[in-house]
């Protein structure tokens, strides 16, 4: 089996002393993992770094044995951002979460152009803001759509808007950006807020029953923003 496609590369991991193991998201066949040999020579390496966008040759013997690519950068995007901790830890967490949530060989042109739409948000200045609002769209996409606008009652207390998610068990503040997407949020501790309650709902409706762990590098995105 032999094709080429474009795709980001969501992880890579040592095979061996010059090899990698790779997983890349591809327009045309889904999340696909491959061996990229010589993948550790300062020729190639430089450029695999996570997120980035590839031209990309597979090739495999047969559908049960796992294939090798060979690979060209079309678009660097994670070098633009080492001087950006925010923002590179940013690219990191979501391309994990696309590992996670996606299975093999599937292919989805949505989660393709989600995964590009990503790159027309991080340079914007409300970034953090529209991430949230990435998140949730790559959810809905995966079939877990948050639905937060049927789910809170408006409450006005002392001429203030709040909306409140109230179950038989807990009662949540849901930051109002996260209903009335036409107002802008510059306050890091609401940001926050909504970033924990997307996670929330991510640890507690798809990993933990999927017994998946909650991915470290959400954590450590969320913990350089503070």
């Amino acid at each position: 089996m032999i094709w080429d496609d474009i795709g980001f590369l969501l992880s890579k991991n040592r095979y061996n002393e010059n090899s990698l193991i790779t997983e890349i998201y591809t327009k045309d066949h889904g999340k696909i993992s491959g061996i990229i040999f010589g993948g550790t020579s300062k020729k190639i390496k430089n450029y695999l770094q996570t997120g980035n966008q590839l031209y990309l040759n597979y090739n495999s013997k047969s559908d049960n044995r796992i294939g090798y690519f060979k690979i060209e950068i079309y678009k660097a995007y994670s070098p633009i951002y080492f001087d950006n901790p925010q923002k590179l830890n940013c690219i990191t967490s979501s391309m994990n979460l696309i590992k996670l949530l996606t299975a093999d060989s599937q292919v989805n042109i949505k989660i393709y152009n989600i995964i590009d739409k990503f790159y027309s948000i991080i340079p914007e200045d409300n970034w953090i803001q529209k991430y949230i609002y990435w998140e949730l769209e790559l959810l809905k996409t995966l079939g877990y759509d948050l639905e937060l606008s049927s789910k809170v009652n408006k409450q006005i207390i002392d001429n203030k808007t709040f909306y409140v998610a109230e179950s038989s068990t807990e009662k949540k503040i849901v930051p109002n950006f996260l209903i009335d997407k036409t107002e802008t949020v510059t306050d890091l501790k609401t940001l926050l807020a909504g970033l924990k309650l997307v996670g929330d709902y991510l640890e507690k409706t798809i990993l933990k029953p999927n017994n998946i762990n909650f991915p470290i590098s959400r954590l450590q995105f969320i913990s350089s923003l503070k």
